[in-house]
């Protein structure tokens, strides 16, 4: 088992959905805290505010993503290609998860069977957390690195 699906079902067991898994994971990288930013994912969870709609973890992977390349304060500029970055997550996940599950949607992955979450999701939060830092790392970028313009 990874460092990273340990530390999945770490926080998991500790009753932190998939979005806030994946941005706790991605400030732990950057070792740095913030509660407040891990409260807002909070509302991604469950496929947006517990609708069952989009799935948390496509969600928080595109938060996680921008986290690293979006723009965050004036004088702030999105990094070259994030928007790019971003369609390939997304088109990823269309692909791979999509069109395993029948689509994107929570209700989808699990096969409106709840008990299909503690089977699915953490592999799914892995492959998530995966990808985007193999997009990262295909522009040269990575996880760790704290961008210089926001310190």
């Amino acid at each position: 088992m990874s460092s990273d699906m340990m530390r999945i079902l770490e926080l998991s067991q500790s009753g932190f959905c998939c979005s806030q898994i994946l941005l706790m994971m991605g400030l732990e990288e950057k070792k740095i805290e913030n509660k407040d930013l891990i409260r807002a994912m909070g509302g991604l969870c469950g496929g947006v505010g517990g609708s069952a709609n989009n799935c948390g973890a496509l969600t928080g992977g595109a938060c996680l993503l921008s986290l690293y390349t979006g723009r965050g304060a004036e004088g702030e500029v999105e990094m070259p290609f994030a928007k790019v970055m971003m369609d390939q997550l997304i088109q990823w996940f269309n692909e791979e998860i999509g069109a395993l599950y029948g689509g994107i949607n929570c209700i989808q992955i699990l096969e409106n069977n709840p008990m299909n979450r503690m089977e699915r999701c953490p592999a799914l939060i892995e492959q998530v957390y995966d990808k985007v830092e193999e997009i990262l790392e295909a522009y040269d970028h990575t996880l760790s690195e704290i961008r210089e313009d926001i310190l």
